[in-house]
C-alpha cells in the first residue's frame, strides 16, 4: 500500500510539472520535414550534438546559430539556432530552450529538418543552410473569434501595428488599451528584418480582420497584438491554421504517453523493491 501511494505520489508530482511547464512556455506551432533521417549516422550524431549546444548556451545568451559537423558525406551538416523573446534572461530563456527541445525530439523525431515556437522561444535546424537568408514563408497565423469595430479601438491597433513594422529586432509598444511587440531572428539583415515584420504586419491586418488579439509568425520574423484582456484567453478563443491545432494535440497526446510509460516503469521498479522489502528474511515469519 505505502509503495502504491508512493508511486501515485510520485506520478501527480511529474504531471504537475510537466502542466507547469506547458504553462509557462505554452506550445505555439512545430513544422517539420516529411524526409526522416537513419538512426545511428553522422546526421543523427551531429543533430544531438547541435542540441546539446543550445541547452548549453542558451544559459547565457538569448541567441546563436550554430553549424554543426562536417559534410562529409555530403548532407550530414546540421544548419540551426535558438532564440528567446527579446525580453527574458537568460535562466529562463535556458529553461525554456531545454522544453523546446524535448518536444521538437517528441514531435519531429528523426525529421531533418524540423523548427518548433513556444511563447518564449524558437528552434530550427536543417541539413540545408537557411542561416541569414531572407524569407518570409508563413509559419503559423491565429486571430482571436473576439472582434471589435469600434473605431477608437482600431486606430489604436493601427498605431500599435505602424511601429512594430518599423522595429528592428525585438520591439514592445502599447496605445492606450492595445499592446504588441514584434521581434525579428537575430541573424537576419534590418534591410530583411523591415521587409519580414512588413508582411507580417499585413498580415495581421488583411487575414485577421478586427480581431482583438493577433499573431503572425513568419519563418523569420513574427509580430502580434492584442487588447487588454485578450491576449490569455484559451486556445479555443483563436481561429488559427488548423497544422497548428493539430500538432498541439499531438504534443498533449505524446506528453500524456509519456507521462504513462514513465509510471509503468516506475511501477515496476518499485513493485520489485516491494516484493523484495516484503518477502526478505528478517520480513518472513519464523
Amino acid at each position: 500500500m505505502l509503495c502504491f501511494l508512493y508511486i501515485i505520489t510520485t506520478l501527480l508530482s511529474l504531471t504537475q510539472h510537466h502542466q507547469q511547464a506547458f504553462s509557462t512556455n505554452p506550445f505555439v506551432y512545430a513544422g517539420c520535414s516529411p524526409a526522416k533521417f537513419q538512426e545511428n549516422t553522422q546526421y543523427q550524431t551531429n543533430l544531438y550534438s547541435f542540441f546539446s549546444s543550445i541547452a548549453t548556451t542558451a544559459s547565457h545568451a538569448t541567441y546563436n546559430s550554430f553549424t554543426t559537423g562536417t559534410d562529409s558525406p555530403p548532407g550530414n551538416m546540421v544548419y540551426g539556432l535558438f532564440q528567446c523573446r527579446g525580453d527574458l534572461d537568460t535562466s529562463s530563456c535556458a529553461s525554456c530552450i531545454q522544453n523546446a527541445v524535448a518536444e521538437l525530439s517528441l514531435v519531429c523525431a528523426d525529421a531533418f529538418s524540423a523548427s518548433l515556437q513556444l511563447d518564449t522561444c524558437f528552434i530550427r535546424y536543417s541539413n540545408n543552410n537557411f542561416l541569414g537568408q531572407n524569407d518570409t514563408t508563413l509559419a503559423y497565423r491565429r486571430c482571436s473569434t473576439k472582434t471589435s469595430n469600434d473605431g477608437d479601438f482600431l486606430r489604436k491597433r493601427d498605431d500599435v501595428l505602424a511601429i512594430l513594422q518599423s522595429g528592428n529586432g525585438f520591439q514592445v509598444t502599447s496605445s492606450g488599451s492595445v499592446q504588441g511587440y514584434s521581434q525579428c531572428i537575430g541573424d537576419l539583415a534590418a534591410s530583411h528584418c523591415t521587409t519580414c515584420l512588413a508582411e507580417a504586419v499585413n498580415q495581421l491586418r488583411n487575414s485577421c480582420g478586427s480581431a482583438k488579439a493577433a499573431d503572425v509568425y513568419l519563418a523569420q520574423c513574427y509580430a502580434r497584438y492584442w487588447a487588454s484582456g485578450y491576449y490569455f484567453h484559451a486556445p479555443a478563443e483563436y481561429s488559427g491554421d488548423d497544422i497548428g491545432r493539430t500538432v498541439a494535440i499531438i504534443v498533449g497526446v505524446l506528453a500524456g504517453l509519456a507521462l504513462f510509460v514513465v509510471f509503468i516503469s516506475f511501477f515496476k521498479r518499485k513493485d520489485r523493491k516491494c516484493h523484495y522489502f516484503y518477502n526478505s528474511p528478517s520480513k518472513r515469519k519464523r
